[in-house]
């Protein structure tokens, strides 16, 4: 049985809505202010909270306000019931963040309308998180042990063999040996450091002050960190006559290890994705207030379903390609870009190019032309 908190001061107003809830199969509790109502909120986790906004003690904006910053109570489908009319009273609840605004007098249809879509909702949003959470789990499954063991296996495999043959190897061979026991090395060193970097995006995400002050951070150039970084992924990929930059330089407000990982991550995709002797094109400019640094291939390409489904670990037609990697890159490009009020965009036709971009905002400017730090 649904659970429905209701919290009105109007004692007779609340008693009705109570009622008609309750002769539809729903379960009610009931709140004489904002106070209780949170108290109440907390303590039985109600399916839906409709909400007066003129009560004494605290009103129905700061009811919604106070509920949105327990992570409890932040989710539950919240609905304005109230005497208050006008459409920006409207906009303003659900600025605020309410999902439905109902005024006084309302119908019976009109309530129970709004109470079932937002219940409908909700189970749809809860079965869609469902379905992410077990495809992660099962991307973890299957991505993590692989892209764990196979380098690790090149290092053990590689190093017995020059424990056991140290005596009938020659000089070049040890050398292969020595070249290969690296390389898998530097394959399981980066999987382990995306791993730590996206833990740690995931932590400063859900810190606003530590959101904030990166936001004022100090700026930095682009050009030089972009091309070195670029140049060094086309000659891990053995292709730097594909590189093809078209480098506008700006000043922008992020760290240059941040900066220099969304390059690595979005050309070293590009690279990955697409055949030896196709261009790689990496350029930027200054648009609309935008820094913009986009990457485009031509190469296997994405489709819409595919880059809506983008999230960590999730890995596309694993059955049928050979992919290194467990699937970070472009979810920590997209986490760098959120962090400084910016966005990461794909757009991409299915076997014939994909361009990505990173773009975040350009620094204000002091009234004398400065930019603000």
């Amino acid at each position: 049985m649904k659970r429905i908190l209701i919290i009105d001061d109007d004692a007779a107003m609340q008693s009705l809505a109570a009622k008609l809830l309750q002769s539809r199969g729903f379960q009610t509790l009931c709140a004489g202010d904002g106070r209780e109502g949170v108290e109440q909120a907390r303590k039985h986790v109600p399916d839906l909270i409709i909400c007066d906004v003129q009560m004494p003690h605290m009103d129905g904006y700061q009811t919604l306000a106070a509920l949105q910053q327990d992570p409890l109570t932040a989710t539950i489908p919240f609905i304005f019931l109230t005497g208050v009319t006008g459409h920006q009273n409207q906009r303003y609840a659900m600025g605020l963040g309410a999902d439905d605004y109902l005024t006084k007098p309302y119908t019976v249809k009109e309530l129970m309308a709004a109470v079932t879509t937002r219940l409908n909702k909700k189970v749809a949003l809860q079965k869609l998180s469902e379905r992410k959470l077990e495809e992660l789990r099962g991307n973890i499954g299957a991505a993590l042990p692989h892209e764990l063991l196979t380098p690790l296996n090149g290092i053990l495999g590689l190093a017995g063999l020059l424990a056991d043959d140290q005596n009938r190897l020659g000089p070049e061979e040890v050398c292969e040996f020595a070249l290969g026991i690296q390389q898998s090395a530097m394959r399981l060193h980066r999987l382990i450091e995306n791993f730590i970097i996206y833990s740690g995006l995931s932590l400063i995400g859900s810190d606003h002050k530590q959101i904030a002050e990166l936001r004022r951070g100090p700026v930095n150039p682009t050009r030089d960190i972009i091309e070195r970084k670029a140049r060094e992924m086309a000659e891990a990929a053995a292709r730097d006559g594909d590189l093809e930059l078209d480098l506008t330089e700006a000043r922008i407000v992020i760290a240059s290890d941040r900066l220099a990982k969304v390059t690595e991550e979005l050309v070293g995709n590009a690279f990955k994705f697409s055949t030896a002797g196709s261009p790689v094109c990496v350029s930027t400019q200054t648009v609309d207030g935008q820094f913009r640094l986009s990457v485009t291939d031509r190469g296997r390409g994405m489709t819409a379903e595919q880059i809506s489904s983008i999230g960590a670990h999730m890995q596309f037609e694993r059955r049928f390609y050979e992919q290194q990697g467990a699937g970070l890159g472009l979810i920590i490009a997209r986490r760098i870009a959120q962090l400084y009020s910016g966005d990461l965009a794909i757009e991409s036709d299915p076997g014939r190019t994909t361009c990505v971009q990173f773009a975040v905002p350009l620094p204000r400017e002091e009234p004398g032309g400065r930019p603000w730090a």
